[in-house]
């Protein structure tokens, strides 16, 4: 009776200890945007006076102020934004695909070798080639269009994702693939009718992922399209902050309206998300 009363409560304990981590956690991931979302309707006075305080009034000037900038359209930087990073997870997906494919689904002498070689570019920074890949795209038709920032990006994000897709779809049965070239079906129709639904979870965390991580990067936007009419969200915010220099609350206004995007796409698909994970973990 009293080993049953001691097990319960280490259980109790273990439970108390896990859910204290998950919400400390969660806090420093909500407090922040909620400071950022209640100073986006006060004044910059307001918000150097006291920061953490509620407004006085709720106002709007502060988004109006970024949506009426004369020299910056929100609405256009979230369409380039939107092409950018969804042409971004179209190239990484049919790519990485059909490289974790034939990594994950066929047996190479030098496959080992081409995993070590992955998980080492894992390791090189992506401003490391950023000199390189400028120079190079500077010489091509594409200079100044949204190519100029998709082809970077789907490169840097190839290495991450062909991981990804390899490890899980070695978990699936080799049985299924057997059975299908049995039956006289090629490799790419077991790629599109076979591999690919079953990996449909690891696909769109994949997907969704490199969307996020394509729609957040400033650095590569930056260097390669020089023309505001084609530079997404992520740059017009730099410049607001630029512009406004001490104007916090339009800061803070242009934070909110660049972030709900990603906020909609992270409750639409969360389960997407963790089911993916989750199936790799178990499965590699």
């Amino acid at each position: 009776m009293n080993d049953d009363r001691k097990g319960r409560g280490k259980e109790l304990a273990a439970a108390v200890l896990k859910y204290v981590i998950l919400i400390s956690w969660a806090l420093t991931t909500i407090i922040p945007l909620l400071w950022v979302f209640v100073n986006s309707f006060k004044t910059s006075e307001e918000i150097v006076k006291n920061g953490v305080a509620l407004p006085s009034a709720i106002q709007f000037n502060n988004y109006k102020t970024i949506m009426s900038y004369p020299d910056l359209s929100m609405s256009r930087a979230f369409l380039n934004s939107f092409i950018i990073s969804g042409s971004v997870v179209v190239g990484v997906v049919l790519v990485a695909g059909l490289a974790a494919f034939a990594l994950g689904r066929f047996r190479f002498q030098w496959t080992r070798y081409a995993d070590a070689v992955l998980i080492a570019c894992l390791l090189v920074p992506s401003f490391a080639t950023m000199i390189p890949n400028f120079v190079t795209i500077s010489k091509l038709p594409i200079r100044g269009t949204h190519a100029a920032a998709i082809i970077p990006q789907i490169a840097g994000n190839l290495c991450f994702s062909i991981t990804l897709l390899t490890g899980f779809m070695r978990s699936l049965p080799d049985e299924l693939d057997e059975a299908a070239i049995m039956d006289g079906a090629t490799p790419i129709y077991v790629f599109s009718r076979i591999t690919m639904p079953l990996s449909k979870p690891m696909f769109s965390t994949v997907g969704i992922m490199v969307f996020i991580w394509s729609y957040n990067d400033l650095l590569t936007s930056m260097v390669y399209l020089s023309q505001r009419s084609k530079q997404p969200v992520c740059v017009i915010l730099s410049m607001v902050s630029n512009m406004f220099g001490t104007d916090y609350g339009s800061m803070m206004a242009a934070i909110i309206v660049t972030i709900v995007p990603l906020l909609i796409l992270y409750v639409i698909s969360q389960e997407q998300v963790i089911k993916g994970l989750t199936a790799g973990a178990v499965k590699g």
